[in-house]
Formats: structure tokens, sequence, C-alpha cells
């Protein structure tokens, strides 16, 4: 018996079996981390296959590396090797515990950064079994050191190591393309970083992540001070006075902002089988103390949420790819609308998403805003059922959210983000009340019902706001933050427009998305002016009565009187009251007709164009460069991200105190009793 185990086991003294032995080690502990350590959430046969792979391409060539040198020093460079990649994972796996989310190098090259993400807390975060990463190797040098598995110090042949240098790579570009075919655009919408790990690996997203690094802090270098004088030079020039019929009407006032996912203009009004798809915000829309706007557009790019994001906190572009928040939001200086509502006129600041708080990197980014506090998916009760897609049913999270709301101290900005309504628009039956639309497209039919669904969380919210005391000492703002239905749905659009064919001018218009301001008092209607999300911030800064004068925003306040209405789209389109250019082609905005511009024409549409070009490029340059470091308006103090937390416990714990503190909740004010909150979720029945 002991002769045929020695048989069996005499592959692991020659060097290609200790090497396979080595890998096949790692490659286990590394898969156990993903199922145990990380979540990933592999979600069928594609992305759990490529999960479990994933450790092999790049564990084949970085260990790869010691077949290239000879006798013992092959075997400790592949233990060296070992002890780096298991460090690796074991500092991830300690990050991601106390952030939901991968270390990156820029976190790491912060060593203030490093020091207050996990050097305060590393003891308690760290558990005994964390250290099972080591195992393999402290066995492995075990059996060497006694001699149960004997160094081969045979020449191995160059060729050998170069084959498997070569095998690693031709699986590396094959698990690539299997891992774009299911998740496109993988590296250039990189929202998450949950998603390059599940699909490439930990080794692939730290070289992913040292090459944005790299490039992020080469483009931040060469940036300096004086880069500012073209962007204030252009801010001034542009700057418009707000509308004294409305700058101040709703100072002091609490701030809601509701992010309509995948929310377009033309589901206001509209109707399917003579029922409207969203009847409680057609009310909304048509109340007289709501400021509606019918030509807001959406101008998201690669990013879309984020972009959206970007440009309502930030008056900031999102970039022509990838994603600001993603890529710079952890380390670059921003002058957000919470920082600014906080410092200058004393608001609580809050965010709520019933999702991860990596998605987009909203957990850094939302620090380097100036959110308070960030309501993520650690806050709410996850049961079957109560999830769809990404994240938690609309109607649940509302309900759920209303606890946190009553305890936030007044004056406050909230903003809650939706998600029921997001591709591919999957609803269960107990939930779908409402019929589809019949274009034989099976991404668009769905659509109507999502977004009835979230028409109904809606209204549920609105009354809840009523009965907790909330509703009359609000601004209500309700945005839809990028298309629904894609560009490529040609046929199944025109259908829903009522129309034979679509141009490109109507796909253009299609792109519009809904903006409404409510509140009590204010003076309503339907307003005609030209913009989109890049107005939204000195728009509600001027209604609040916030200066923002001297700020870095590339928006006008939507209410002024003598704004530019020539709205830039990401790709360097745009569209005014007057001409509209998509692609290489003009078109009169008001007949949606193609032109063949007179001189006079061409020089207004190249005036418009080079106003365009030059505000993407001036807000790309503030991005890239981190340009806000170099200047800090008055009255504004940079942001201190060390001072905020999103742990559940620590944050529940500051909201308490200020809540106590300065008894303006709607909680103290409704005497300690919650308000009840009313919705037909099935789920919570």
């Amino acid at each position: 018996m002991a002769n045929f185990f020695k048989r069996r086991m005499s592959w692991v003294n020659t060097r290609m079996g200790f090497f396979l032995l080595t890998i096949g080690l790692f490659w286990v502990k590394t898969y156990i981390a993903y199922q145990t350590e990380f979540t990933l959430g592999a979600k069928g046969s594609v992305q759990q296959f490529l999960l479990l792979i994933n450790p092999l391409p790049a564990a084949l060539l970085v260990f790869g590396i010691a077949l290239y040198f000879r006798g013992r020093l092959a075997y400790w460079l592949m233990m060296i090797i070992n002890v780096l990649e298991s460090t690796w994972i074991f500092a991830n796996v300690l990050y991601y515990r106390e952030f939901s989310d991968f270390l990156s190098f820029g976190i790491m090259k912060g060593s203030s950064d490093v020091g207050n993400n996990l050097g305060k807390s590393l003891a308690q975060i760290t558990h005994v079994y964390d250290f099972f990463v080591y195992v393999d190797i402290i066995v492995l040098i075990i059996l060497l050191v006694t001699h149960v598995i004997r160094i081969d110090a045979r020449p191995f042949k160059r060729r050998y190591a170069f084959s498997i240098t070569v095998l690693s790579f031709g699986l590396m570009f094959a698990e690539f393309g299997m891992a774009n075919a299911d998740r496109s655009g993988l590296l250039t919408r990189t929202f998450d970083n949950n998603y390059i790990v599940k699909y490439l690996g930990l080794n692939e997203y730290a070289a992913f992540n040292a090459y944005q690094t790299q490039k992020e802090s080469a483009t931040r270098a060469s940036a300096n001070a004086s880069d500012m004088k073209s962007v204030l030079k252009y801010l001034k020039q542009n700057r418009v006075s707000p509308n004294v019929s409305y700058y101040g009407k709703e100072k002091g006032k609490n701030v809601f902002v509701i992010h309509l996912e995948s929310f377009q203009q033309f589901l206001i009004d509209y109707k399917v089988n003579g029922k409207e798809v969203t009847p409680n915000l057609n009310k909304f829309y048509h109340n007289q103390n709501t400021l509606s706007f019918d030509n807001f557009y959406n101008q998201v790019a690669q990013g879309k949420t984020s972009d959206a994001e970007m440009m309502l906190e930030n008056s900031l572009f999102g970039l022509p790819q990838g994603s600001a928040m993603t890529t710079y939001g952890t380390q670059n200086t921003f002058q957000a609308a919470p920082a600014i509502l906080s410092q200058q006129a004393g608001y609580t600041t809050a965010a709520f998403h019933g999702d991860v708080p990596s998605f987009w990197n909203r957990d850094n980014t939302y620090k380097s805003w100036g959110y308070q506090y960030f309501f993520s998916s650690s806050y709410y009760t996850e049961k079957s059922g109560y999830s769809v897609g990404y994240g938690l049913k609309d109607k649940i999270f509302f309900k759920q959210s209303a606890k946190y709301i009553e305890q936030l101290p007044q004056p406050f900005y909230a903003k809650l983000i939706t998600l029921t309504n997001h591709y591919p628009y999957e609803l269960d039956k107990k939930n779908t009340d409402f019929p589809a639309t019949k274009t034989g497209d099976k991404t668009v039919d769905p659509y109507v019902q999502t977004a009835h669904y979230l028409d109904q969380a809606f209204g549920e919210f609105m009354t809840y706001l009523k009965k907790a005391g909330l509703y009359k000492n609000s601004m209500i703002v309700a945005y839809g933050d990028h298309y629904g239905i894609s560009n490529n749905h040609r046929p199944a659009i025109a259908q829903l427009l009522g129309k034979s064919k679509v141009t490109n001018f109507d796909l253009a218009q299609f792109q519009k998305v809904p903006f409404m301001i409510h509140a009590a008092g204010l003076k309503g209607g339907i307003n005609h002016t030209y913009g989109g999300e890049i107005d939204v911030l000195p728009t509600l800064l001027d209604l609040l009565g916030v200066k923002n004068t001297d700020t870095i925003q590339f928006g006008q306040d939507l209410l002024a009187k003598n704004r530019n209405q020539t709205v830039a789209f990401r790709n360097g389109n745009f569209i005014s009251p007057t001409y509209a250019k998509i692609g290489g082609t003009v078109y009169d905005t008001r007949t949606g007709k193609a032109l063949s511009l007179t001189t006079a024409q061409k020089k207004t549409v190249d005036k418009m164009q080079n106003h365009v070009t030059t505000e993407l490029s001036l807000s790309d340059r503030v991005i890239y460069g981190d340009l806000l470091r170099f200047y800090t308006p008055k009255n504004f103090t940079k942001v201190d991200k060390s001072s905020f937390t999103y742990k559940y416990k620590p944050a529940m714990e500051k909201l308490a105190e200020a809540e106590k503190k300065e008894k303006t909740s709607a909680l103290v004010k409704n005497k300690g009793k919650e308000t009840t909150y009313k919705t037909d979720a099935p789920e919570l029945k």
C-alpha cells in the first residue's frame, strides 16, 4: 500500500508536479474566498463557470515565472509568489468586510486613507479563519523541509516554461471573451469592482486598477492651478442671474430628490389600452405647485446612472468613456450639493439605495461629495422575493427607508434611488397588474409594467410624506436619470410613438426624461425651456437661496430668463429650440426636418457646436486633472472624507446623537411616534 501511494505521489517530486500542486491549492483557496468572503453575485451558468475558472489563468502566469529559474530557487520563488498572492487575498478579505469593495491602488497610495480605512478597526474585523489563505503555504513548506516532497534539481526546459506563459495568456483572452459576451463593456463601463473580480479575477482586477490608477495619476500630476484659469473664464462669461421671482422661495425646506430609474418623458400621460401608465406621476407633473420641464434631456454616456448623479450633484458632466464616479470618485476633490447644503445652509444629507454600496463606487464617491449618511443594502431587511434585478423592489425600498427619513434632523437633503424600473424590466406576476405593450419586442413591452409599479411606489411615498408631516415643508424633486429603451429598438419605438418609422431626430427627442420640482405654494406649470441634468444643481440652489456665484458648475438655472438653451449631449451632439445636430445632420427643431444650411445658419450652428465642445472639454479637464483641489469657493471647506462612515452601527449612533441634540426630526415632531407606512406590496402581507 505504501509503495502504491509512493508511486502515485511520485509526480509531486518533479518540478512540473510541484508547480501544478501549488497552482491547484491556490486555485481552491481563492475560489473558497470568493464564495465565503465576498458577495460577487454570480448568477447563471456562465457567471458561475467564470467565477470558478478565473483564478487559473493569472495563477499560471504569475507562478509560472518561477519555472524559468533553476533548482531550489524555483521552489522558493513559488512560495514567495504564493505568500504575496495570499496576502493580496487576505488584505481584500479584510477591506471588503469593512467597505464591501476591493482595495484599489489609489486607496493604498494614500497612507492616511489606509490608516483611516483599516488601521483603527483591524483588530475588530480580523477573524482567525481569515488566515486560512496561508495554510497551503505552511503545508507545502513543511512537506519540502521534511523531504516528503523532494526538490527536483534537474534542468527545466525553457520552452516548457514559455508554453505555460503562452497558455496563461490564451486562457486570459478566452476568459475575457466569455466575460465580455455576458457583460458587454466590462472594462469600459467599470461600474462595480465586484463585476471585474467576478468575471476576471482578483489578479486581473489588480492589473486593471493599476492601469487606471497610473493613468489617473499621470493626468493629475500634469495638472496645475493655472489650468483653472480657462475654466473660470468660461464660467464667468456664461453665468446667468437667477430669476428673482423664484430665488430663495424654498429656503430652509427639506429637499427630496427621487431618482426615477430609466424613466423617460414619453411615459408621462401615456396610456396602454386606455389606462394611464403613471397616474400618480401624471398628477404630480400637472399639479399647480409643480414646475415641470417638458424639454429636459438626459445627457449621460457609458456611466448612465452614475453620469446622471454626477451632473445632478456637481453640475459636472460624466466622462466620454467609463464612469467618473468609479474612476475618480474616491480620490478627486468635489464641491457637491450635499457638502454645499451642509456647510452653507445647515442641512443633514443622506442618500438611500437598496443595493450594495460599492455599485458605481457610491460608498467612496458619496464621502467625497459630503454625504453624511448613506443607507444602502445593509440597512434594509432582505428576504426572498424582496429584490428584483439590482436591489430592493421600490415599494419595499420606500417603506423601509421611511424609518430612517423620520430620524433625519431637519432641514435635510435626501436622495432616494429607485431600482425596479431597470433593464431587463422584470417583475413577478403578483406585482404585475398592468398590461404590457404589444410591439413584439420582448425588451420593450414589459417596460410600462415596471414603470407602472414605480409609479405606484411613488404614490405610496407621497401619501406617507403627507401623513408624516413632511410634505408641506419639503421641496420634492423627481427626475428620470436616463433612457429606458435604447435606440437599438427603432421598430418598437416607432410603434410606441405612433409612427411608421423614426428618424435620428425622433430618437434624440426620445431621450427626454422628466424633471419636476414640487413644493407647497410654489408657482408651478409646464416650463418649455431646453435644459438637461447638468442644470439641476444651480436650479435647486437658487430656489433654496444658497449663493453659488463662484462655484464650478457648468449648468445654468432652468428658471433664469437669459439662459443658454443649447443642450449638450455627451457625444458632442446638441439640441436647442432652433437647431438640433445629430451626427452629421442638422435638423430644424420645430419641424424635425433635416436642413441644408445657409451660410448664416451654418455660422449659428458652428457657434453652438463650439459652445458645446468647449463646455464638455473643460468639464473633462476639471475631472481628469482634479482641478477643484486648486480652487475653493467662498464659504466652502474641502470635504474631509475621513469624517464619514456608512457602517450601520456607528452611523446609527451618530444619527441618534444628532437627532437628540437638534430635536428637529419628524420623529421628534410626532412625539416619538413612527408614522405608519401603507403599501400594497404583496411580499409584506
